[in-house]
């Protein structure tokens, strides 16, 4: 039995973000049973504590998974592992010590170094230098790199003359929920009559764009779910807002039958993101066969294969929207399923993760 250890998330259950939805699915479909994993998780995120989960031991410490605890939660993840696992994954790169513990702990060190992190925003100019350190010496101290991104392995290569294997994320996982009823009486919306994004409420994910855009179309609801109570940012532009009749402003959904019932019956989805690599949002839109309105960046056009509609500002995505005919809604919709069949499906993705712990 191979222990893998994996350091990085806030934890399993997933209810936060790609990572935990990662670690989820790693768990869902494992299919090597000589494989054991053991998943660090922020105690403070959970009401319950199990020992186990999916087969998987689970290893609470009791500081934030994110924000500048994450330096100390990955740090001490990653010395716990050093002495209970035989091989440790690494999602993301919040982590001063990578050099450090792989020269004394000799351990087999897979890191997915995530997206840029210092091209986000929401990060101040010290942050971004510490996470450039971090970075550097996660990707430095590596024995395997994961890009999940054809774009985030370029620059892999062009920043640090580092290779990387692709490995991107399933979508499959999303489902089509058929409930006209209660998306009308619940909601107040009709089948194939608005517009849906879930994001982070982030500068990077350009919600004040999205926003913008669509106060000029009163007759197209927009839905957009996020955390908009976690910073300032999120909730200025929810105040901001709240007066535009077409926008319902929701909080995080977490019941997948609820987010799949708003997401798979909207008429187009808007995906904003202009940081990171392959977003699980967007696979999972593609796999639901909806016709995507992504922001203009190299990553968006690698995981849709230059097929989607693209914006760079809220007059595009304003003019874009408007001239959209049915026919060719109709078209992108069957492109972003046919990709996500053939590229974003779990099943591949966790057979190409558990190839790399062989």
């Amino acid at each position: 039995m191979k222990k893998i250890a994996v350091i990085g998330t806030v934890g399993v259950p997933a209810n936060y973000g790609g990572f935990e939805m990662l670690v989820e699915n790693l768990l869902t479909y494992k299919q090597n049973p000589e494989l054991k994993y053991q998943v660090y998780c922020s105690k403070n995120a959970y009401s319950e504590h199990p020992n186990e989960y999916k087969g998987a031991r689970l290893i609470y410490l009791p500081l934030k998974a994110n924000g500048a605890q994450a330096l100390f939660y990955d740090s001490l993840s990653l010395l716990h592992a050093c002495f209970t696992a035989d091989m440790i994954l690494v999602l993301g790169c919040s982590c001063p010590i990578y050099p450090l513990v792989k020269f004394f702990c000799h351990k087999r060190l897979v890191v997915n170094v995530d997206g840029i992190e210092t091209a986000r925003d929401k990060w101040s100019g010290f942050a971004k230098r510490v996470l450039a350190f971090c970075t550097k010496g996660a990707v430095c101290a590596a024995d395997i790199r994961v890009s999940d991104n054809s774009a985030i392995r370029d620059y892999l290569h062009e920043k640090y003359t580092s290779d990387s294997v692709v490995i991107e994320y399933g979508g499959d996982n999303a489902f089509s929920v058929r409930d006209d009823e209660r998306l009308k009486n619940h909601y107040g919306l009709r089948r194939g009559k608005y517009a849906f994004k879930v994001a982070r409420i982030e500068p990077e994910n350009n919600i004040e764009m999205v926003l913008k855009a669509f106060t000029r179309m009163p007759e197209m609801p927009l839905v957009l779910v996020g955390n908009w109570n976690r910073s300032t940012y999120g909730t200025d532009l929810r105040t901001r807002f709240a007066n535009s009749s077409n926008l319902m402003l929701l909080d995080p959904i977490y019941d997948t039958y609820e987010l799949n019932l708003l997401r798979s019956n909207c008429r187009l989805y808007i995906h904003g993101h202009s940081a990171g690599g392959t977003n699980p949002s967007l696979v999972e839109a593609m796999s639901l066969a909806l016709p995507i309105f992504a922001f203009d960046v190299k990553y968006n056009r690698a995981t849709t294969e230059g097929k989607a509609y693209y914006f760079d500002s809220a007059n595009t995505l304003y003019d874009q929207v408007q001239s959209a005919s049915d026919a060719h809604l109709e078209h992108v919709a069957s492109d972003m399923r046919e990709i996500a069949r053939r590229r974003y499906c779990w099943t591949t993705i966790c057979k190409k993760y558990e190839h790399l712990f062989i």
